[in-house]
């Protein structure tokens, strides 16, 4: 008899959405929404533009 983890793999739920604690976050919005296909988006905060890209990784990089 094998032994088989029941806790699905990363890939396996990475269209799910992350149950986040009630009433403490807003929905979160994902990237694929915000970047509509572009390889960067830009964002001011508190007077400062930031650069947002997304890597072929999959990773996040937030410039100033």
């Amino acid at each position: 008899m094998t032994d088989i983890d029941p806790t699905p793999s990363a890939s396996a739920v990475t269209d799910e959405v992350v149950a986040l604690p009630h009433g403490q976050f807003d929905t979160p919005i994902r990237s694929k929404d915000l970047f509509k296909g572009r390889p960067c988006i830009y964002i001011e905060h508190e007077g400062m533009i930031y650069a947002l890209r997304s890597t072929r990784a999959g990773k996040l990089i937030l410039t100033k």
